[in-house]
Parts: structure tokens; C-alpha cells; sequence
């Protein structure tokens, strides 16, 4: 699972372990803590219980897919302000649009580079806890 407790960590939902991986890295070398899940229906618990303050979430995953696991987070009372950035390789406008009526807050093409991670960690206005 991911880095340190403390402060603001971001979520990254995705059953693409080169993914998880990517993202991880990207992030803790930027100084956020990270947590890592593989699927939307793991992915529930941990939002519960650790309160994230930023979530990135593949689209298209086993058990439970990206806009439905997106749908729940806003429906849920204790989780329903946490920003929800919807990862897909699939850049359609439809694909876009269904992300947004899910309730997502962003979307970011896969494969995203560094810089187009940490530009939407930005946009959320979260503190890095080390130097970048």
C-alpha cells in the first residue's frame, strides 16, 4: 500500500500494476503520500477509512469499473467532497461525458506522463510533504 500516514494522500485505483506502479512513483518522488488499490470494490473501504484527499480511478477494471466505483464515492455522504480524477486510455468525448456524469472531477489519458499527474494534484491544491 502506499507511503506515510500523515497528511493528504491520494488514491490510485487501477488493475494495472505498471499503473499503480507509475503513479506511485510519480507522486512520492513529488512528496504525496500514496495508497494503492487494484479495484474500485477494495478501493471503497479504503476511502471510508482513510479518507484520501484526492482519488485517481481507471475506467476499466474488474468487479466494480471506474464509473460505477465514481458514483458511490458521490453518493456517499462521508466521501462525496473528495475529488475524483477518472484515469482511461479511451480519450472519446463520450467516454469523457460519462466520467463527468459519474460525478468525476477530472479526466487524465493514459499513458499520462509526470507532469500531466502532477498538474491535476496541483489543480486540487494539495501540500507536498518533501522536496520535488
Amino acid at each position: 500500500m502506499g507511503a506515510s500516514l500523515d497528511g493528504p494522500q491520494i488514491l490510485v485505483i487501477d488493475d494495472s500494476s505498471t499503473i499503480r506502479r507509475s503513479a506511485e512513483i510519480f507522486l512520492t518522488q513529488a512528496g504525496y503520500p500514496v495508497i494503492l488499490s487494484e479495484d474500485g470494490f477494495e478501493a471503497l473501504g479504503i476511502i471510508v477509512e482513510r479518507q484520501p484527499a484526492l482519488i485517481f480511478c481507471d475506467i476499466l477494471m474488474p468487479r466494480l469499473d471506474g464509473f460505477q466505483t465514481c458514483a458511490l464515492i458521490r453518493h456517499s455522504k462521508s466521501c462525496s467532497h473528495i475529488p475524483v480524477v477518472m484515469l482511461s486510455s479511451r480519450d472519446g468525448l463520450f467516454d469523457r461525458a460519462r466520467g463527468l456524469l459519474a460525478g468525476a472531477s477530472d479526466y487524465l489519458t493514459k499513458p499520462f506522463t509526470k507532469d500531466s499527474l502532477l498538474q491535476a494534484v496541483r489543480k486540487y491544491a494539495l501540500p507536498t510533504h518533501a522536496a520535488a
